[in-house]
Formats: structure tokens, sequence, C-alpha cells
């Protein structure tokens, strides 16, 4: 049974010694696991007394309350659910499934019957019943709630928003929207829903809320260095680094809770080139909603793993935000942390700048010491149209859960067939250039020129390797193939192979020569009558080649550089 860690952490119950009548438990969770079960009872035991965990007889692993007597059971039991304090599902037991006890380590609560005294039993005086506290009227409720300030009006507003029971806008005006949540907590902590709170009511409301807030650690947090002001959970985050532009916190007592305070100094063109950066990192997963508005905007992302939200703006020349990592399991409380720390988030005098980074730990995976998303195979591809359809290799994009050109545009499969995939981009492209086919097989022993990605993405730009043509055909005779002397690499493959007028002659292929190890600089190229066959196939026309000059060197580079694309594979 997966509960949220701190959906237990609201209130603090009182501890009842055992006697013989205190036989009832409030049974909140329960466990296939002895470790989860100890942090769940750790979680647990943070805010609330009387935590006790045992084993059952089916193996799994028991979290209760207790021990009570039926009666104080039964109200703890609907005080702490109605409040929604313990799982909905929380439930009264005696002891009869419980079995070695784990929680409190070396604890001793007694789950069996106590053994009578022989001894003869002595009149002990009953104490005096305790006087019953007076709630009040309606109309008493009225006036003493007509004493309150706004702010406390507010103030017991987003106590109720932060339980769930309100959701408009904290005004401070008990309208009947705000009368009909107060009726709505009412009834659920076992109140008559008259929808006007009496004093104790309040009372117990604000005392549930503090404790709430208590147990998630919100604090003040003054980051002169950074030049950020913000309340943020720093009971279960602590502080790790600065790393440019970013302040790291890491999770505490293995909370699950990571944050990122960032500063640097900017304008909106810096916010916006942060906005493209942050979705570069492994902790913003790729799903979730992105928006963006003039002067700020939000990420988030949500995996089966971890969940983000990141928040940035723009202000008075500098760009200031924070980022929020949790489990899904924490998402709820973390929605309201979330609102928490937009909320109070100030922006003050000063930034950080890149003299305080460490940067013993960077690297070309690494932004500010964080994961960067990788794609798990990058190869070559070129543009064959002004409309931005790409051409590569069928292996480059074979199993993709996702295809991008040059990191940033999502692409998906047009086509695929004879080794080859045409690919259309989800988003119109006007590429600076595009191929123009060679209208010819070529020359034996002309120079030709591959232009790719030969470091995968490791370099901004395509890299020219130029070599020469040593067959008009493959090794077993392939007529689809030509054979090349041309020392690529891995990433070249699916690159235009240009001759030296421009005109692409071929495509780089990735080509098994029944398993043999080839001699170095051997390579492999699909014809340019191949590649026009698959495009006129699949509804794209290839452009013919006029021109008979040769390029000067550093043209050739502009043209191979211009139509040379990035095919990016992610799982």
């Amino acid at each position: 049974m997966s509960r949220s860690i701190f959906a237990a952490l609201f209130l603090t119950t009182s501890s009842v010694a055992f006697s013989a009548a205190a036989q009832s438990w409030v049974q909140v969770e329960a466990l296939p696991s002895l470790r989860a079960a100890e942090e769940r009872a750790r979680a647990y035991s943070s805010a609330l007394k009387d935590v006790n965990g045992f084993r059952l007889r089916t193996g799994w692993y028991a979290l209760t309350l207790g021990p009570y007597s039926e009666a104080e059971a039964q109200a703890k039991l609907r005080q702490l659910r109605g409040a929604g304090i313990i799982p909905g599902d929380s439930y009264i037991s005696d002891n009869r499934p419980y079995r070695q006890q784990f929680w409190p380590v070396g604890g001793s609560a007694a789950v069996t019957t106590p053994e009578v005294s022989q001894q003869p039993a002595t009149a002990t005086p009953t104490p005096a019943p305790a006087p019953v506290e007076l709630d009040e009227t309606p109309r008493e409720a009225r006036t003493t709630e007509a004493l309150m300030s706004r702010d406390q009006k507010k103030e017991l507003q987003v106590a109720m928003q932060w339980f769930g029971y309100y959701k408009s806008s904290i005004d401070g005006s008990f309208g009947k929207g705000t009368r009909n949540s107060m009726a709505r907590w009412q009834d659920a902590n076992g109140y008559k829903a008259t929808g006007i709170l009496t004093t104790k009511q309040r009372k117990v409301l604000m005392d549930g809320y503090t404790s709430a807030l208590a147990a998630l650690g919100l604090g003040q947090v003054n980051e002169n260095k950074a030049g950020l002001e913000l309340t943020m959970p720093i009971g279960l985050v602590e502080f790790d680094k600065y790393e440019y532009p970013f302040v790291q916190y890491r999770e505490k007592d293995g909370s699950g809770i990571e944050a990122l305070l960032i500063s640097q100094p900017g304008d909106e063109n810096t916010l916006f080139g942060l906005y493209d950066v942050m979705q570069t990192l492994e902790i913003v997963p790729l799903e979730g909603e992105r928006s963006k508005a003039r002067r700020s905007f939000t990420l988030t992302g949500q995996n089966e793993d971890i969940h983000s939200y990141t928040y940035a703006r723009a202000e008075g020349g500098y760009v200031k935000g924070f980022t929020l990592v949790y489990p899904p399991a924490k998402a709820a409380d973390m929605a309201r942390v979330i609102e928490i720390m937009q909320k109070s988030m100030v922006v003050t005098e000063g930034t950080l700048t890149p003299d305080l980074s460490d940067a013993t730990a960077q690297g070309v995976d690494l932004l500010s010491g964080l994961d960067v998303r990788k794609p798990s195979l990058s190869r070559s591809g070129f543009y064959v149209d002004g409309l931005g359809h790409v051409l590569t290799t069928a292996e480059a994009v074979a199993s993709c859960g996702r295809i991008t050109l040059d990191n940033t545009y999502e692409a998906t499969v047009k086509a695929a067939g004879n080794g080859l995939a045409l690919l259309e981009p989800s988003t119109s492209l006007v590429p600076l250039n595009y191929a123009r086919l060679a209208t010819s097989v070529g020359r034996l022993r002309a120079p030709v020129a591959v232009a790719g990605y030969s470091y995968e993405g490791a370099l901004d730009a395509p890299t020219l390797t130029y070599g020469t043509l040593e067959d008009l055909k493959g090794l077993g005779g392939e007529a689809e193939l030509k054979r090349l002397e041309l020392a690529a690499l891995p990433g070249d493959v699916g690159g235009p192979v240009m001759d030296m007028t421009g005109a692409v002659t071929g495509m780089l292929v990735d080509h098994d020569v029944n398993g043999k190890a080839l001699p170095t600089g051997v390579r492999f190229a699909l014809k340019s009558s191949v590649l026009a066959t698959f495009l006129s196939e699949n509804g794209v026309v290839a452009a013919a080649s006029d021109n008979g000059i040769q390029l000067d060197a550093e043209d050739l580079v502009v043209l191979g550089t211009d139509m040379t694309v990035l095919v990016g594979c992610w799982e």
C-alpha cells in the first residue's frame, strides 16, 4: 500500500498507557518489505506518537497506532482519517493478526492478553470525570468569527485549501464557497456541518495546518549569494553546493526531495535560453506541461520515477527561480509546497557568478554538475528538400521512442525501406540548404567528401572527411553500393557523400560484409540513383545537381554544414 510520506505528519496523538482493556489498534498501512515498513514508520514517528510496527501472519508488515481502548481507537480513527491525516482505508484491529514487533526498535508493546494478577484486588478511587468542554452555538460562533481580522480569515482559507476543502481565491471573505468548504471540513472531522466554524474548530483546523507545515519543514531561506528569499521545505533538503547558475540542495534523511535555486544575470533572452537548457536535464522529464509568458516560464516534468517543477522569471536585470524534484507518490504534498515557494519568492540584489562554480564536476554530459539527457544513438542525416525532410539510415532510427533533429526539433519516420529512412519534422523547417543529387556515378579515384557528425554531437557542427571513390559496386558485387576509401566514424553514417562540385553522389552507410573485419578506411555508400528512387516513391521529388564547377574547399564545407543534420534516437 503506497501512501504519501507526509500524509500522516499533521497531528500529534497522545500516548495511552497499556492496560488490559487497551487492546485496539488503528492499522494505517501494511507493506510487503521490512525496509519499506521501517522507512514509513520513521516518517510517521517524526510527528505521531504511539506508532508501532508488527509482522503479520501473511509475512507483510503492519504500521499501527495504539494500543487504545476500543472507544479511544474509534475516536482516533474518526479524527485522523476524517482530517486526511492517515489513509482513508485505515481501520480498527485487535491483537490477533500481529506477531513480532519491529518498531520502535527494541520496543515491546504488548499484543497478548496481559497476565491476571493473583493478588487481591484493592479498590481504586474512580477519578472524577473531566469537565465537558462546551462548544459554541452557530450564533455564538458567528459572533466570535466577526472578531477575526481579514488576515486571520485568509489564514483560515489557506488552511482549508491545504487540506483540500477550499478551491477558491484567498480573499478573507466568508461567502458561499467558504461556507460550503467549512461544512465539508466539519463533516469530515465528526462535527455537525453548519458551515460556521466555532472557536474550538478553528483552533483544530489551524493547529493541524501548523503541524502540516512543520512536518514538511517549511522555512524561510535568505540566499544572499543568489539574491533570493523564499519559503522552501528546509526540513526535507539540505544545502549541497553552488554550481552556476544553481544553488543545489540534496535530499535530507532519505526524503527523496531535491531543489535548485536559479540565479544569473540576464533579461528575457537569457530567461528563454534557460527554458531550453532546463529541458535537456534528466531532472526535467519530457512529459509534462510547458508554458512561457512574457517574462517568466514554468516547466513540469513527469515520469514513473520522478516529477519536477521549475519556475523562473526575469526581473531587475536578473533571472531567478527554482526547481523542485520529488517522487510521484509525494505529488499532492509537493503541489502545495510549490505554490508556497512560488508565492513567497522575492528577488533581491545580487546573483551567482561563474567563479562560484566547482569546475571539477563538469563534463560533456553534465550541466552545472547535473546530468544532461542524451540520445541512445546519434547519427547523421541531410535535408533533401526545402520543407525540411531528412534522409538518413534506417539503422539510425530503429526502435526509437523519440527522434530529434539537431537535438531540438521533433521528427517522425515518414517512410523506411532499403536501409533508408525518410524523416518528417513535426514543425515546419526551412533548411539553409538541401541536397542536389548527382546524375552520374562519378569517376574512379575521384575525390569525395562526407559531411557528418563524426563525434555524435560532441561538436556543434558537422565535419568534412575527405577520401576517394574506389569502386562503383560493393565487395560482393552489390550494384546499389559504391566503395570508398575514407576514414569515417560511426557518427558519420547517414551523412551525404559529395563530389567536389557539391553534388550528393550517395549516402554513407554502415555496410556489413558477412561479419568480416575490413581494412581501415574501407567504407560504403548507397548511390544517388537509389536515393532518388526511394524519395520519389515516398512523395519527395529529389533535386538534381546542375553545377559542373568544382567548389573551393571553404564553399564545400559551408554546403555540407548547411545540409547535414544530427539525428538523435531517444529511448
